[in-house]
């Protein structure tokens, strides 16, 4: 039945998410979903919206929210875009600011839907290759563009780039749009969100799946000038004028005000992280630095996909990337203590 797709289907390579499987008994480390619940206060405001007013549209400019993530981060309202999930901001940004004559740049090894969206919106793209130690070099982006956009700390590796060196990026890069996606960044990092006043050209992305436990909620923010902010708004009321529904809007306002339980709940996933970090380096594992909540780890002795093999025949599941440079590295999200002391007793077995 594929004669009736439109032509652009054909070429379309989609983005492959990690599995979601259905036993209950795993520990799943393959997805970077937060291993702590959501706020309280998060949870108490979604139950509240099961109400009469469900038959009315949500607000379709989110002035709740965008006014929650502007009070967060100390910026105006006119300077924040929601959207749901950083995955649909994303999506807009490609659409509304990445798409010009000149090539987009991002590097070789990062987040697996720049190429998908790439592919939908007919935007040329180069790869920038990372160093041999996986890091970005700001010099390496001095080339023609028609934009920038990384991951910071970067997925699927987990390194962290300063602002310092973000700033090199934007000071080399003036008539070119720089996105940076900071799915991570609350977890070890410093955001680059005080450098939009003043940089005219930087977007700054964030997501509430992660940091504030919200996988399932979808709720995802840019900030920068307001005249990118107007440009992603253009792009998403041509194409969904509602895309925050009202749970959506609520939990997510009260996530973001509930700043020690942010605060606290990061805080247990860094120190849980840095003790992983620490056993698998005894295993005998390179354990890349991260500042997100996963580590990207390899052996030198052994097969990385025979790894991940042997850790599902015991119901762990971390993911594997059958990519050029990176075949031999899992990431392993970080769970529990609980979840980390399995994990470890299983590959002290498996190494054994």
């Amino acid at each position: 039945m594929n004669r009736y797709w439109s032509p652009v289907v054909h070429t379309l390579t989609p983005y492959v998410p990690g599995e979601q499987p259905k036993q209950t008994d795993l520990v799943k480390l393959n997805t970077n979903e937060n291993p702590y619940p959501p706020s309280p206060r998060a949870l108490q405001a979604m139950a509240a919206e099961a109400a009469e007013s469900l038959r009315l549209y949500p607000d379709p400019n989110a002035g709740r929210l965008k006014q929650a993530i502007a009070d967060f981060h100390g910026v105006a309202a006119a300077q924040v875009f929601v959207g749901n999930g950083s995955d649909e901001v994303l999506a807009h940004c490609f659409q509304a600011l990445l798409k010009h004559e000149r090539p987009l740049l991002f590097p070789d090894i990062s987040y697996s839907f720049y190429p998908v969206y790439c592919g939908l919106y007919g935007i040329d793209f180069t790869l920038v290759p990372l160093r041999e130690d996986f890091t970005i070099d700001p010099a390496d982006y001095r080339i023609a563009n028609g934009g920038i956009i990384f991951p910071n700390p970067n997925a699927p590796t987990g390194r962290l780039l300063p602002l310092t060196a973000i700033r090199a990026i934007l000071d080399d890069n003036p008539d070119s749009v720089v996105v940076v996606d900071e799915a991570y960044i609350d977890f070890g990092g410093a955001s680059a969100i005080p450098l939009v006043d003043d940089y005219p050209n930087l977007l700054v992305i964030q997501t509430l799946s992660k940091s504030r436990s919200l996988a399932g909620l979808r709720v995802g923010f840019a900030v920068g000038h307001a005249e990118l902010i107007e440009a992603l708004e253009r792009v998403k009321d041509s194409f969904n004028s509602y895309p925050l529904d009202r749970f959506a809007i609520s939990g997510a306002v009260a996530a973001i005000q509930d700043r020690d339980y942010f605060n606290a709940t990061c805080q247990r996933v860094i120190a849980t992280r840095e003790q992983l970090a620490g056993r698998l380096t005894e295993l005998g594992f390179e354990v890349l630095p991260s500042a997100a909540n996963f580590l990207f780890v390899r052996h030198p002795g052994r097969d990385a996909g025979e790894l991940a093999a042997r850790l599902r025949e015991r119901s762990i599941i971390v993911r594997h990337f059958n990519q050029p440079r990176i075949e031999q590295f899992l990431r392993i999200t970080i769970g529990t203590d609980q979840q980390t002391l399995r994990l470890c007793e299983a590959l002290n077995a498996i190494l054994a």
